[in-house]
């Protein structure tokens, strides 16, 4: 027998290093390889990494919410010689050729390990069930969530402690972080203006009452984000990244939406590209596409990446106004809140008509308050008067 150190793998993008989220092995526990043995977090997404070998565990680097350096031993094992051998000569062989790919996202299924997502298994593991005693209902056996609530796995809550400490780990440390810092260094100018999106609903019916046979419900988000697209092409300043270690802002002509979706582990931006050159159903589809697997956790990096301008609706939970944060580094966002019929003046007489404010937030380093106002009029004119939102630009000036 002889030890396998297994470092922490490349991850791609200039990753230097990793969060430990969770361990699925611990030490003296025997794996094959491809098993799962550790979740890892990047600042492009959550990973899954498989053990490279068969062998023993010898010893573990890193607890939940420590960082480990790439190429830094991640991970012991006592393995034959022959393996240690094998593994070794691929991996150099590996390294001397590029940097590894990542592994394969959690969906995909491995033989002798439990399927379940990263949530999943954080949900399992604070409640105490052996995932490897639930059956999953999902495709392939995969588990889900209420798979652990009929094996009794509803987050236990001792009664009688009036306390509770939850590591910041994950998904969770990265948002906050990025939070923290877009909040510390870019002077945000919000501006909140209603709209009259009646027409649009309008519209919106139709076209979901003569949408494609395999197309799903339109909502307003596809509707916006077209009209966006449309609007930048007059507000360029608005759609630029702003890269602080050269101090210079990248603008770009190509509109690349990032959508702010809710997961179970929290915020994920996946990104529409090229939003500007697609059609209405394509942009609904790949909206729809790209939230869902986010949801599930298989978005890619290159799918979390990359975005120029954000869009953020809450949905039903809208409200009436909000206060977005600009996911830097970008320079703008735009909030969508909840749409309601209500009584207002419309052409001398008091009417219902279905308002829906817009709350936007600026970088006010490189956007000024008048040009940030008239970007968000223009959005409004287009969203009011939606057969606008069709017609480019040079014809609609």
């Amino acid at each position: 027998m002889s030890q396998f150190v297994f470092k922490m793998p490349d991850l791609g993008e200039g990753t230097v290093d990793a969060e430990i989220v969770a361990w699925h092995v611990k030490p003296g526990e025997a794996v094959t390889e491809d098993q799962l043995i550790v979740e890892v977090m990047t600042d492009k997404a959550a990973v899954e990494v498989p053990a490279p070998v068969s062998g023993r565990v010898s010893s573990l680097t890193g607890a939940p919410g420590d960082k480990v350096a790439v190429g830094s031993p991640l991970a012991v094992f006592e393995v034959a010689e022959s393996a240690a051998g094998s593994a070794g000569a691929a991996g150099a062989a590996m390294s001397a050729a590029a940097p590894p790919p990542p592994p394969p996202p959690a969906a995909v299924a491995r033989t002798g390990r439990v399927m379940a997502s990263p949530a999943n298994r954080r949900r399992a593991r604070e409640a105490g069930i052996d995932l490897n005693t639930v059956a999953g209902s999902g495709p392939g056996g995969r588990i889900l969530r209420s798979d652990l609530a009929a094996a009794g796995g509803q987050a236990r809550t001792d009664v009688s402690a009036e306390t509770s400490e939850i590591k910041v780990i994950g998904v969770r440390r990265l948002i906050a972080e990025r939070m923290s810092e877009a909040k510390r260094n870019i002077p945000h100018f919000a501006y909140v203006e209603e709209v009259d999106v009646t027409e649009l609903e309008s519209l919106r019916q139709h076209l979901n009452g003569t949408r494609p046979a395999d197309a799903h419900s339109m909502s307003y988000l596809p509707l916006v984000v077209m009209a966006l697209t449309r609007v930048l092409e007059s507000f360029p300043q608005c759609n630029v990244l702003y890269d602080a270690a050269r101090g210079v802002l990248v603008r770009h002509r190509a509109v690349h939406v990032g959508i702010a979706t809710q997961t179970p582990d929290g915020l994920k931006v996946p990104v529409l590209r090229n939003a500007q050159a697609l059609e209405l159903w394509q942009v609904a589809a790949e909206i729809r596409r790209l939230a869902e697997r986010a949801r599930i956790n298989k978005a890619t990096r290159d799918e979390l990446a990359g975005s120029t301008i954000t869009v953020t609706s809450l949905g039903k939970l809208g409200g009436i106004a909000s206060t977005p944060i600009i996911n830097a580094p970008e320079v703008a966002i735009i909030g969508l809140n909840k749409a309601v019929e209500r009584p207002v003046v419309h052409q001398g007489a008091v009417t219902v008509r279905r308002i829906m404010n817009l709350s936007s937030s600026f970088d006010h380093r490189f956007v000024d308050g008048y040009d940030a106002a008239a970007m968000i009029q223009a959005l409004k004119e287009r969203l009011e008067h939606p057969a606008t939102i069709f017609i480019p630009k040079a014809k609609f000036s």
